[in-house]
């Protein structure tokens, strides 16, 4: 199996672009977005991780097995979240009253 070399303007235009959402990240820290801040902050995040591991971790170019080991890793991460949330959503329906 043959390396795959990527050309040196990729990883410039990639980290640009990681610049860019860096910067997209901060200006909308000083917006107020109300109940959408939190939804914004995620999506420049995710897309900023998913360009980080594509290209500089070289999973584009990488094997099904190594796609399908993140998608897998990913996969358990939203089991455990869900979880959590799920521990979180229903911790005051065992109040007692009084207590």
């Amino acid at each position: 199996m043959s390396a795959h070399v990527s050309p040196v303007r990729t990883y410039v235009v990639i980290f640009l672009a990681l610049m860019a959402g860096t910067a997209l990240t901060v200006w909308a820290a000083f917006q107020d977005l109300g109940a959408l801040n939190n939804v914004v902050m995620l999506t420049i995040a995710v897309v900023k991780a998913t360009l980080v591991v594509m290209y500089f971790m070289h999973v584009r170019h990488s094997s099904r097995l190594t796609t399908m080991t993140i998608l897998a890793g990913i996969f358990f991460l939203l089991i455990l979240f869900s979880l959590t949330l799920a521990d979180y959503a229903t911790r005051d329906w065992l109040t007692v009253a009084g207590h």
